[in-house]
């Protein structure tokens, strides 16, 4: 919310209407998004007691006895499933008191008001002063992010207190007030040490911050409580600093792909023995001074928990060890403003959400030469987080005002209502490459799971239920005399050099064309680029929603139908599964087909687009060809195309229907320079004035050449920040 925040756009006139309706609207988000966080703690809630006794909360197994009576017999290290330090132990002694039900309930509801707690006090901690959409939104919208996280759901799935050590450093920083804050605060980070030992790197940053009563405090609190369980439990504190290290070897293999550590990083590059362990130390040592140089410089700065958050990367970088429930110190980061120019905003803090949400599966490639930044994504946005992303200070001239996104001038649309979303202009700029190629992997990779997923129930329903709908495909092209699938397919299987054009071009073009439009267009045109993404992503929802609904065998995979697959080759259909979900695709995701749709979208957007009456005419024959091999190959039938036609209509009319006509502009390069240029001197509350040769173009209806330099500018003419007003819009 805070990088949202100042979103670049031009200050509008408010009257008393406007401005009742903005905090309307405010309490209605607000109330939505309170809704939203209580939705998500219901359903983690139901999600792990639901769950048998013997498939939850298995880091507490240690504690389970006969009968479900709680008591601990021997070591707590006899299992390496418990990875808490000792003072951890002697703290859940208590619980032994408690049946195994009641510390199901009792655990996952008392962590789950600590998730709570924890979002209610990251949201009061953000830099001051912060707007009043972020005050109202930031509380529910930091909670729903805590419960969508990974770490939140790994801890309360397997019973973990890794959510207390972050929350009681929180809680120390912010929230302790008074003649003895600091000792207080000290107190509860020494504390939160004695829960997670990689802790004591706050020391360092309360020392040089002036808060040393704090610093001496952590120090003081976490001996003691360390001896504390030394005394009561010598044994096990024995087995975990000595005998493991601080803990290392507990909870897995420390090459497993769950520790996010430098220490698991290296051993899965293959380094091990002494020379590993040197370069371990050797790289934590540089991590941990960098970020705490970087620490002290932003709380110095008025970002104490930017602070945090870069030291609490630094501490899951150089532990030997940093399980997926410890991780949780990567989402605060997400605080950090990064970029001069508005548009850039948004682009650190959707990476570490969607780092921090989503599996890494999600957001790479299934490609051996991404493997190794796949298996340490986490860890490399800790590293990023820690030492290398250039977080903006506040004495920055763009920290509070970033250069203001440029828009394009709004074309009459031919209905009363349209646009129905007016606040989502035409950008003229290009949007930011890396959030583009981030957003299109995870769309794919959703896109892919939903596509895996629809395929009708059980593979052996689900076969029936796609073969019936092909026979109700195959009676309704023969009333419309258009069952020619079977006519095609072998005219061309009898032509081995057309055979093998249609097979090359089903199988090589449904993906390069699409992408090669989409980056033509990011690069040459921009604001084209924008709508032409908006409606190939409506084009692959509503197709998402006609493989779900509709699962449909396509002609090949019909039983005596006769027709030949000439791209996979001959099937077996006497095994029962053939045809149903694999590894790789649902062969049932038929209808509509997306093989024809893109290549539309493709001829449509450069139809459209395109300059030349060659290049329209270029762009046409694609989508013909395409709906020529998917016929002859018998991967779809003729309605299938139909079918891909009408959602490919119906993502362009959806992109019309909320964001208005197509913006008939052009613009320069020279317009991504605007960036760059420093905002000269400007009072108090108001946006750096960009000028000079970084200025953005003006804009013209396509078509047109710019007015002349000694001209006075049109009255559609777009400058910086400065877009003509629409009828009807009201900032919010």
């Amino acid at each position: 919310m805070a990088n949202a925040e100042h979103s670049g756009r031009p200050a509008e006139a408010f009257g008393a209407a406007a401005v009742d309706a903005t905090r309307a609207r405010l309490r209605v988000a607000r109330l939505g998004l309170w809704l939203v966080a209580a939705v998500l703690a219901v359903r983690q809630l139901a999600a792990v007691l639901s769950t048998p006794s013997g498939e939850r909360l298995t880091d507490l197994e240690t504690w389970v006895g006969e009968h479900g009576v709680l008591h601990v017999e021997g070591s707590l290290y006899e299992s390496t499933q418990f990875t808490g330090t000792p003072f951890v132990g002697l703290v859940l002694k208590p619980f032994t008191r408690a049946a195994e039900q009641a510390l199901g309930w009792g655990w996952t509801f008392g962590s789950l008001l600590l998730v709570v707690a924890l979002g209610l006090v990251a949201a009061r901690a953000l830099p001051q002063p912060v707007g009043r959409r972020t005050a109202l939104l930031a509380a529910p919208v930091a909670i729903s992010l805590l419960m969508l996280s990974l770490p939140v759901r790994n801890a309360l799935w397997l019973g973990q207190t890794s959510i207390i050590p972050v929350l009681l450093v929180l809680l120390g920083c912010f929230a302790v007030r008074g003649a003895h804050a600091d000792r207080i605060g000290g107190v509860l980070i020494g504390v939160a040490a004695a829960f997670q030992p990689t802790v004591l790197l706050f020391v360092p940053l309360l020392w040089f911050t002036d808060r040393r009563r704090a610093a001496v405090s952590t120090g003081v609190t976490f001996l003691a409580c360390t001896a504390v369980a030394w005394a009561a439990m010598a044994q096990d504190s024995y087995t975990y600093w000595v005998h493991h290290m601080a803990g290392v070897g507990l909870g897995g293999e420390a090459d497993d792909l769950a520790n996010q550590s430098l220490h698991g990083a290296l051993l899965r590059l293959g380094l091990n023995g002494p020379l590993e362990i040197a370069l371990f130390l050797l790289l934590g040592a540089a991590v941990a001074v960098l970020a705490l140089r970087r620490a002290v410089r932003y709380a110095r700065d008025g970002q104490l928990l930017l602070a945090v958050a870069v030291t609490g990367c630094a501490a899951v970088a150089v532990s030997p060890t940093t399980w997926q429930h410890q991780l949780l110190w990567v989402l605060p980061a997400l605080v950090g403003r990064v970029g001069k120019r508005a548009s850039d905003r948004l682009v650190w803090p959707v990476a570490v959400v969607l780092v921090m949400t989503l599996p890494a599966k999600m957001m790479l490639p299934n490609m051996a030469a991404l493997y190794p930044l796949r298996d340490n994504i986490v860890l490399l946005a800790a590293l990023a987080a820690a030492v290398a992303v250039p977080f903006l200070s506040r004495t920055s001239p763009y920290f509070d005002t970033p250069v203001p996104t440029s828009y394009a001038p709004p074309v009459p649309a031919r209905f009363k209502h349209v646009p129905l979303l007016p606040f989502l202009r035409r950008v003229l700029t290009r949007p930011n490459l890396l959030l583009e190629l981030l957003l299109i992997r995870v769309t794919y990779a959703a896109y892919s799971q939903v596509r895996l997923a629809a395929t009708g129930g059980s593979n052996s329903a689900g076969r029936a239920r796609a073969e019936e709908h092909g026979r109700e495909i195959l009676d309704i092209e023969r009333f419309l005399h258009l069952d020619i699938e079977h006519a095609i397919n072998h005219a061309v299987v009898k032509i081995g050099w057309l055979r093998d054009f249609f097979d090359f071009y089903y199988t090589s073009f449904h993906f390069v064309v699409p992408l090669a439009v989409l980056g033509v267009l990011y690069w040459r045109r921009p604001v084209d680029y924008r709508w032409a993404r908006a409606s190939l992503g409506f084009t692959t929802l509503l197709a998402l929603v006609g493989f779900w609904l509709y699962p449909l065998a396509p002609p090949r995979l019909m039983p005596g139908l006769g027709i030949i697959d000439t791209v996979h080759g001959v099937q077996d259909f006497s095994k029962p599964d053939y045809g149903t979900l694999t590894h790789l695709t649902n062969q049932y995701a038929a209808m509509p087909s997306l093989h024809f749709g893109w290549s539309l979208w493709c001829g449509v957007a450069i139809a459209v687009i395109a300059p030349r009456m060659w290049m329209k005419a270029l762009g046409l024959l694609h989508p013909l060809f395409t709906v020529a091999a998917i016929v002859a190959t018998g991967n779809h039938w003729v309605l299938d195309a139909v079918g891909g036609a009408a959602v490919v209509a119906a993502g362009f009319g959806l992109a019309y229907l909320f964001q208005g006509p197509r913006a008939r502009v052009t613009t320069l390069p020279s317009i991504e320079g605007a960036a760059t240029v420093p905002p000269p001197a400007t009072g108090a509350g108001s946006p750096p004035r960009v000028t000079g040769a970084g200025s953005p173009p003006r804009v013209t209806e396509a078509g047109s050449p710019p007015p002349a330099a000694d001209t006075a500018p049109a009255a559609g003419d777009v400058s910086s920040g400065s877009p003509p007003p629409a009828k009807g819009r009201t900032g919010s």
